[in-house]
């Protein structure tokens, strides 16, 4: 009896059976294949302030179409966008291929917009469709904006690249056991972080969480590493609030985001307080 077949898109590396689908939910074996099973499936578009990517300094006062599907590779207990990443394949979701997607976006440039962001759930779990939607979209003059956890395989993020004109990357935390906790590799995420920057203009976030990983001196290891590749990469701090498997939890103290955000300053020239 067949094992099932390797999925490489994530350093993951499910082993996935027939008409099964992987850990992430988006992933399935198709006569032998791994496929996107969430290809050109939608589970919400809306066209949104570039800054709510967020991304503060790339085309600031524009908007951009915001296109997500369903399903996720990390397993976050605290996910703020829980009912979107979390999704299951369901009947109501829209179908909507690359061109379809382009000329809506195409048909906003009035309204605007500069582009299509892939976002609200892991869009990298599905990285062919976003690459058919960015060829589409690059070819017609108009932008691409990835909001991603990272957390993907080199090989299809350098195919990626040169179609992606930003990128706003989640930072989890600078611990190496948090990400093991939430089923990922922090090594694997910043070296996304490294190959983004060198192509293309690169924003990061990372959520605050209290007890977890909001202590003044995980921040300045994380903002001193970033500020090593390039002390003008905008950092986003961002306040937790109660969701998902982590309602027991208060929000996080705004003066904590505060005290954050100026040790992150003594490194980076753009840090932002979000949800403040």
């Amino acid at each position: 009896m067949s094992k099932g077949v390797l999925c490489t898109v994530c350093p993951r590396g499910c082993m996935i059976s027939e008409g099964n689908s992987g850990f992430c939910g988006g992933r399935i074996n198709r006569n032998g294949e791994i496929i996107a099973g969430n290809y050109g499936r939608i589970t919400s578009i809306a066209l949104d302030p570039i800054e709510k990517k967020p991304l503060r300094r790339f085309h600031p006062g524009s908007y951009i179409l915001s296109v997500g599907s369903y399903g996720c590779n990390l397993r976050c207990s605290f996910c703020q966008n829980y009912r979107i990443s979390m999704a299951k394949p369901r009947s109501e979701v829209m179908n909507m291929m690359p061109d379809e997607l382009a000329a809506r976006a195409i048909d906003l440039v009035s309204q605007g917009n500069i582009g299509i962001a892939y976002t609200y759930n892991e869009p990298l779990i599905g990285y062919e469709y976003v690459r058919d939607c960015a060829r589409l979209a690059t070819d017609s003059g108009i932008l691409n904006v990835v909001v991603t956890n990272g957390y993907i395989s080199e090989k299809p993020l350098l195919e990626l690249l040169p179609l992606i004109d930003a990128f706003n990357i989640d930072l989890k935390s600078f611990s190496p056991q948090f990400y093991i906790d939430i089923g990922g590799d922090l090594e694997v995420v910043k070296n996304s972080i490294r190959l983004a920057k060198a192509q293309c203009h690169v924003e990061v976030t990372t959520l605050i969480i209290p007890g977890e990983n909001d202590s003044e001196e995980e921040m300045g290891k994380l903002a001193e590493w970033l500020s090593c590749l390039d002390p003008s990469i905008p950092l986003h701090i961002s306040r937790f609030f109660p969701a998902y498997r982590m309602n027991d939890k208060n929000p996080t103290p705004k003066e904590t985001i505060n005290r954050l955000a100026g040790i992150a300053r003594d490194y980076l020239q753009y840090v932002y307080e979000g949800n403040i």
